[in-house]
C-alpha cells in the first residue's frame, strides 16, 4: 500500500517527508442494528447495535487493536457509532472523541421510513442516479453531507499529521468520503458498497488523498505498518 507518488523530479528525502507527514484515516461503518437494510434510521435517537452488530464491533476492535499504532478514535455522536467505537477505543487504550461532522445524513421527513416504501417513490431515481442534485425533504442534501464530512476529516488530519486514526461513521458518509478520495463524482457514489463494520482506509498527504482499502471486512491490515 503506497501513498500517491510525487512528481518525477522529487527527491528521495522529499518523498520520505511526505510519507511521514501523511495521516491515515481508517473509516469504520457502525455494526448492524435491528433495522439495517430495512429502515432509513437517519438521526433518530435510540437505535442501538443488534447482538450481531456488537459482535462485529468486538471483532473490528481486535483487528484495529492489533495494529498497535492507532493514535485517536473519532465517532459520529449517534448511539450505534459510539457503541461501535467503544470496544475499538478500549482495544487501542484510547478514548472516543465525538465529532458531529461524521454524523449520519439528515434524511428529514424520510427519517424512519421503510426502504421498500421509499424505493417506490419517484424521487428514488434521483437518490440513486443524480444524488448530487437531491435534497431530502426537510433535511440535508448529499452535497452538503459530503462537504461537512470532508471538512471534519480535514480537521482530524490537521490534528494528527503522520498518524493513524480511526473514524466511526455511517454508510453514506463513508461512501461520499471514499468517492472524493478516488476522484469519483458524487453522482456515482451509490456504486460504492460500505458494509457494517467494514474498514475503508485513506491516506491524506500534501499531494492529496490516496484510497488504500475499500469496504475491507477481513483482509490483513499489517501492510499499514509500512506507511
Amino acid at each position: 500500500m503506497n501513498l500517491k507518488s510525487k512528481p518525477a523530479g522529487a527527491t528521495k528525502s522529499g518523498k520520505a517527508a511526505e510519507r511521514s507527514s501523511a495521516t491515515v484515516v481508517i473509516f469504520v461503518r457502525h455494526g448492524r442494528t435491528p433495522t439495517t437494510g430495512a429502515v432509513l434510521p437517519g438521526r433518530a435517537p435510540g437505535l442501538h447495535l443488534s447482538p450481531e452488530g456488537t459482535a462485529q464491533a468486538r471483532n473490528t476492535a481486535q483487528r484495529l487493536g492489533a495494529l498497535g499504532r492507532v493514535k485517536a478514535i473519532y465517532a459520529s455522536p449517534m448511539e450505534r457509532t459510539l457503541e461501535t467505537a467503544a470496544p475499538i477505543a478500549k482495544a487501542c487504550g484510547l478514548r472516543v472523541r465525538r465529532n458531529p461532522g461524521l454524523i449520519e445524513c439528515d434524511f428529514g421527513r424520510w427519517t424512519g421510513r421503510k426502504l421498500h416504501h421509499l424505493r417506490r417513490r419517484k424521487e428514488w431515481t434521483a437518490v440513486q442516479n443524480h444524488p448530487s442534485g437531491f435534497r431530502f425533504p426537510g433535511g440535508e442534501s448529499f452535497a452538503e453531507m459530503q462537504a461537512r464530512a470532508l471538512e471534519a476529516v480535514s480537521g482530524i488530519c490537521a490534528h494528527h499529521p503522520g498518524e493513524i486514526v480511526v473514524a466511526v461513521s455511517h454508510a453514506d458518509v463513508i461512501k461520499a468520503i471514499a468517492a472524493a478520495a478516488a476522484g469519483t463524482p458524487l453522482d456515482l457514489f451509490q456504486r460504492i458498497v460500505i458494509s457494517p463494520c467494514s474498514l475503508t482506509v485513506i491516506a491524506y498527504s500534501t499531494s492529496g488523498p490516496t484510497l488504500l482499502s475499500l469496504n475491507n471486512t477481513g483482509d490483513d491490515l499489517s501492510a499499514l505498518g509500512s506507511i
